[in-house]
This record gives C-alpha cells, sequence and structure tokens, in this order.
C-alpha cells in the first residue's frame, strides 16, 4: 500500500510507525473522533499525553532544550501514521507548529517552562497567529508590561489550551507572547469544524501581560512565523498523504467483501479502475512529501519551500478525491455516521482547509517561482 518511503538504514523509522500503530491499537480510533464531536471538545486530554509519553509532541524540540532534536522526516513519518490511524489530535499545530516558535524564541524562564510542558504533556499550547477581520492583535506598553487588544480567529486547541502563543503588533515590529488561557480580558469563542471538532476565536480585551510573556520579537511577521508554517505544512501534508493511503486500503477491502451479482464488486472492471486512480493520487501524495522533506534538507530555502506548497496541495487534493471516491464506492452506507470512511473525508477536508487551500498554495507557488 502507499507509503511515504525514506531511507532508513537503521530501521528507526519502521519503529516509529510500528509505535504509533501500537498507540493506535488500543485507542477508541474513529469512536474518539465521534466522542469529541459530541462532546463539543477540541482534543483527547488522555490520548494527548499517551502522545507525549511517546515523545510525539516534542519530536522537532532540540535535545538541549528537552526534546527529541529529531528531524521532519521522523515527524513526517509519525504525523503518516497518525493519518491512517485517524488520531485526530492536533499535531500539526499544537505541537510541531509550537515547537518551531518556541525553539526559535529567545532563552528565557517562560520559554523553558512552555517547552518542558509541551514534551511532557502538561501543557496544552494553542498558537494563535490568524487575525480577526479588522480585528487584528496589538500590544502595547502599559504598567510595566504589555496590554494586548483584538482577536485571533481559527484556533486549534482553543477550549483546551493552557496557555496561547500569540502573535501581535508591537512598536513598528511584531512580539510573540505567552499568554496565560485564563487570563483576565481573555474570551475564547467555539464553533464546529467539519470534522466536528472544536475551532476557536480567541479575543483580548486589555489583556495585560507581564514582561516576562514577551518570547520574542521581528520586524514581521513572516519572520516570525514562516519556519512554523513550514514545518506544519509538512506535518499536515504527511497526514494527509496517510489518511489517503488507509482510505485505499479500507476500500479495497469492502470492495473484495461486497458481493452483487454474484460476485465481489472488487471484481468488476469499472471499480478496479477507480481503485487504481486512487491508489497512484495516494502514491503521488507520499512521493510529494518525501520531496518536501529531502528538499528542505538540501539546504536551498526558496526550493523547499516550493516543494512545501506542491507537496501540502497535492497531498490535500488527493486526500479529499480519494475519500470521496471511497465514500461513492462505499454505497448508501458510506454516507452513514456509523461508517469510518465518512470520517476519514471529514478529517481529510478539515485539514486540507489548513494554513492554506490547494488553490492558494499553488498561486503562492507560481508567485515564488516567478520572483526566483
Amino acid at each position: 500500500m502507499p507509503q511515504s518511503i525514506f531511507d532508513d538504514s537503521e530501521g528507526m523509522l519502521a519503529m516509529l510507525r510500528d509505535s504509533v500503530a501500537t498507540l493506535a491499537s488500543r485507542q477508541p480510533g474513529a469512536a474518539s473522533v465521534r466522542q469529541k464531536r459530541a462532546a463539543g471538545a477540541d482534543m483527547d486530554k488522555v490520548l494527548w499525553t499517551a502522545m507525549a509519553q511517546a515523545g510525539w509532541t516534542g519530536i522537532l524540540i532540540p535535545e538541549d532544550l528537552g526534546g527529541a532534536g529529531l528531524s521532519l522526516t521522523e515527524q513526517a513519518v509519525v504525523s503518516e501514521a497518525l493519518g491512517r490511524a485517524l488520531i485526530s489530535e492536533p499535531v500539526a499545530t499544537g505541537a510541531v507548529f509550537a515547537s518551531i516558535l518556541l525553539a526559535r524564541a529567545d532563552a528565557s524562564v517562560e520559554r523553558g517552562r512552555l517547552v518542558a510542558g509541551l514534551v511532557d504533556g502538561s501543557l496544552i499550547l494553542a498558537p494563535a497567529w490568524k487575525d480577526g477581520i479588522g480585528r487584528s492583535v496589538s500590544a502595547r506598553a502599559a504598567d510595566g508590561g504589555y496590554m494586548l487588544s483584538g482577536e485571533k480567529r481559527h484556533v486549534d486547541l482553543a477550549v483546551s489550551a493552557t496557555d496561547f502563543l500569540v502573535v501581535a503588533a508591537l512598536d513598528g515590529g511584531f512580539g510573540l507572547f505567552s499568554v496565560p488561557a485564563k487570563g483576565v480580558g481573555l474570551s475564547v469563542e467555539t464553533a464546529h469544524g467539519v470534522d466536528g471538532a472544536a475551532i476557536g476565536t480567541v479575543r483580548f480585551d486589555q489583556c495585560w501581560l507581564p514582561q516576562a510573556a514577551l518570547l520574542a520579537r521581528a520586524s514581521s511577521e513572516a519572520e516570525l512565523l514562516d519556519a512554523a508554517i513550514t514545518s506544519a505544512r509538512v506535518a499536515l501534508a504527511a497526514e494527509l498523504a496517510g489518511i489517503a493511503s488507509r482510505a485505499v486500503e479500507i476500500t479495497i477491502d469492502y470492495t473484495k467483501a461486497r458481493v452483487q451479482f454474484g460476485k465481489p464488486i472488487a471484481s468488476f472492471q469499472v471499480v478496479q479502475h477507480r481503485l487504481v486512480d486512487m491508489w497512484s493520487d495516494a502514491e503521488f501524495a507520499c512521493a510529494a512529501v518525501v520531496n518536501a522533506v529531502e528538499t528542505l534538507a538540501d539546504g536551498d530555502a526558496q526550493a523547499g519551500r516550493m516543494a512545501v506548497l506542491a507537496a501540502k496541495a497535492r497531498a490535500g487534493d488527493a486526500a479529499v478525491s480519494i475519500c470521496r471516491r471511497a465514500v461513492h464506492l462505499h454505497g448508501a452506507m458510506g454516507f452513514t455516521d456509523e461508517c469510518d470512511i465518512g470520517l476519514y473525508l471529514k478529517r481529510a477536508i478539515s485539514l486540507n482547509a489548513t494554513l492554506g487551500q490547494p488553490e492558494d498554495l499553488r498561486l503562492e507557488f507560481v508567485n515564488l517561482e516567478r520572483a526566483a
């Protein structure tokens, strides 16, 4: 079956895949997605703690900060395996995005606290960087600290967060702030995403922070965010590739078992053609993820960024289209909530929209190519 293939002479990547599969076998799987949706939750805290204990929340945190100090190769393998298992915790934002933000922040006691909590799972960090329409977040000096006002939208983990990592305009540039979830002047409003998980809007109304809350400063948002966005897009692309690959497997198994006119429908040529197309799309998605990781590792920033854009766009398109065809091949039962394939489709749609729809990513790719 389709799978991202990296050089693995020591067998470490295979062990990582096996560890995810083992943990997934001990979890309710698709039932956990339904439980979160019913509860209006944005994560399964027991599962997140188990993932932290396995070392998955600190894969990209440097060893000298207490993390695993691994690379995007290992992260891609774990994220792909999570997608296959439909473990829908927001690793790309809550672990990968947050890890890169903190790894690039200035050394401080507050950064140390946040990193330690992210690695051991005791803290839930929610990056909040996308401004509300007409309500961008700004910070100003006040009472020996900073006062935040404005709004951030599309925030994962807004309900469960213990701390927010907030990007705000500051003195002609931008700052990254650590904001406690129970801080005075902070409020959270949630809505359901397509996969049922809660997505938050975080509002700051004269929210005062001490000086120690400022983790990093930069002249532009891009300087603060680009590295985190790039890494998170790789993780998202890998997870989408995992969803696509598993959806193909589920559909092949179903069509072998489903009998019509006295034969398994997998024996019908038109069904076989569709399965081959789905398999090919999943293979290309996995290959795009490998290309993105390896191109980034080569050190050419421009080429690496373009490869990541291509991988996220291809994997997103592949996962959504494969899952839609899979639902169709399951027949009427594919549209029911009891059928897991529909949950794969909803998860694919949600991840596809995170950090850029394929159309937007392709436009960004073309602009970078023309500027080169």
